[in-house]
């Protein structure tokens, strides 16, 4: 016999993250436990506004879909039976890591892949002043890649203090959707002067074909644009990378699905996250290996991970413990 419980968590955030659509001081997550025999799985996942989604809501698609997880439901039923999105990332994860408690083997072996390493994930200077960021930057200066989030205008300012502060890092920016197309074409050409090597989602996901069309002196990445593999198809011709997120595609199962039918069409590879605990980046440090960035950095902006959460050795994240996911 299966159960299911389900439990709302809040977890402080050092400071203010910061990105173009707002700002924050918590992570607010809906973590997911699923018993069978005595024998347990769980899962986190983080619900997201942007894409509509409420704690309220994401409990309330986990609930309507109780009676066929307790009856057994397996990951491949999964997929047809909730929709992608954080609500069924954490079922999806809870049913991965039960399964690999009860079989005795390791979530890797599993699906399949080889046995997972250390990962350097990036690490993320919220969207602030250029003084703000620059003092934020220098303060991590020995950390081999450091994401950016933009807004628009003032974010060259913004560039040059971060690369002036810590020139021998590493830089990708994320612009969560807030620039129009001539920002990126001005913007572009002196970001890749000052070491920028990828922007993250420039263009609104609702108005980015004009991407294919423009000339790319700095690599894109999809992220609020593809979401799945359904979404996938259209990226081809507008991005030369995806980033992959679990509380987008609606689990580690169309993850991995969807980084290899990326690899497949010659699209880059990024792993990222949602600000979430451990455990929700546990399932990420599988779907990121070999991928060409990891931003698997969440725990480090909180004020307070969860209780045995990942080991973290600078920008080095290691593979999760059993104890804790997988």
């Amino acid at each position: 016999m299966r159960t299911l419980s389900i439990q709302r968590e809040s977890f402080p955030i050092r400071g203010v993250f910061r990105i173009s659509r707002g700002a924050r001081t918590e992570a607010h997550v809906v973590t997911v436990t699923l018993t069978e025999n005595g024998t347990r799985g769980w899962g986190e996942c983080v619900p997201y506004a942007r894409y509509d989604e409420t704690l309220d809501s994401v409990i309330a698609e986990i609930e309507a879909a109780r009676p066929l997880i307790e009856a057994g439901l397996g990951r491949e039923e999964l997929l047809t039976v909730m929709k992608n999105g954080a609500a069924r990332n954490a079922v999806d994860c809870a049913l991965w890591d039960l399964e690999a408690k009860r079989a005795g083997k390791p979530v890797w072996q599993l699906a399949g892949l080889a046995e997972p390493k250390p990962l350097v994930t990036a690490y993320t200077i919220s969207l602030d002043t250029p003084e703000a960021m620059g003092k934020a930057a220098a303060e991590n200066a020995d950390r081999p890649l450091l994401k950016l989030k933009l807004t628009g205008d003032g974010d060259l300012e913004r560039v040059e203090a971060i690369h002036r502060n810590a020139p021998k890092a590493r830089l990708i920016v994320d612009a969560n959707e807030g620039w129009s197309l001539e920002q990126y074409l001005r913007y572009a050409p002196a970001l890749v002067d000052l070491g920028v090597e990828m922007i993250e989602q420039p263009l609104k996901a609702a108005d980015d074909a004009p991407l294919a069309g423009a000339e790319h002196p700095l690599p894109v990445c999809a992220d609020e644009s593809c979401h799945d593999l359904h979404s996938l198809e259209h990226m081809v011709g507008k991005y030369e990378m995806i980033n992959i997120k679990l509380d987008k595609t609606g689990g580690l199962t169309e993850a991995l699905r969807l980084k290899a039918a990326a690899e497949k069409a010659g699209l880059g590879v990024m792993v990222g996250c949602m600000i979430g605990t451990s455990l929700s980046m546990a399932p990420g440090v599988i779907a990121g290996q070999g991928a060409k960035v990891v931003d698997l950095d969440a725990p480090l902006l909180l004020a307070e991970d969860r209780k045995g959460g990942l080991t973290y050795e600078g920008s080095i994240v290691y593979p999760p413990s059993r104890e804790l996911w997988g």
